[in-house]
C-alpha cells in the first residue's frame, strides 16, 4: 500500500471480502456485488481511503456482472499495472492514493473512451448525490 494505513485496523473496519479484494487482489463473484446493477446518481469512492474514483455519469451496464465505468473521474486517481496472474494478461486497476486493488481495465468499452473499468463493488463505497 502507498499510504501508511494500519493493516490490522483496516482488517477490523472492512468485511473479509472487502479486505481480500483490496489487499489481496481477490475478485468478487459476478452479479453478487452491491453496485453491479445500481443506477443511483453519485460518486464511487475507494473503500480504503475514500478517494473519489468514479461517478455514475461514467457508469454503464456492460452485462459482465461487475460495476463498469468507461472512464475514471480523474486519470490521476487510478493507476494501472500489468497483471499476468491466473494464466491471463490483464491490466489491473488500483487506487493511486492507497494502492488498493479495484479491478481490471479492458479495451472493450463504449465511446468516447472505448474502455471498461471492471471494478469490484467490494472495493467501493457509494455517496449519493442529491437530485
Amino acid at each position: 500500500m502507498k499510504s501508511d494505513i494500519d493493516i490490522e485496523a483496516l482488517r477490523r473496519r472492512l468485511t473479509p471480502l472487502q479486505f481480500d479484494v483490496t489487499q489481496k487482489a481477490a475478485t468478487e463473484r459476478p452479479f453478487t456485488g452491491t453496485y453491479w446493477d445500481s443506477h443511483d446518481k453519485g460518486a464511487y469512492r475507494c473503500i480504503v481511503c475514500s478517494e473519489v474514483l468514479f461517478t455514475s455519469t461514467e457508469k454503464y451496464d456492460s452485462h459482465c456482472g461487475w460495476p463498469s465505468f468507461y472512464d475514471a473521474v480523474d486519470k490521476s486517481k487510478v493507476e494501472t499495472r500489468s497483471d499476468e496472474s491466473l494464466g491471463m494478461r490483464r491490466t489491473e486497476v488500483v487506487c493511486a492514493n492507497c494502492g488498493a486493488h479495484l479491478g481490471h481495465l479492458f479495451d472493450d468499452g463504449p465511446r468516447p473512451t472505448g474502455l471498461r473499468y471492471c471494478i469490484n463493488s467490494a472495493s467501493l463505497e457509494f455517496a449519493e448525490q442529491p437530485e
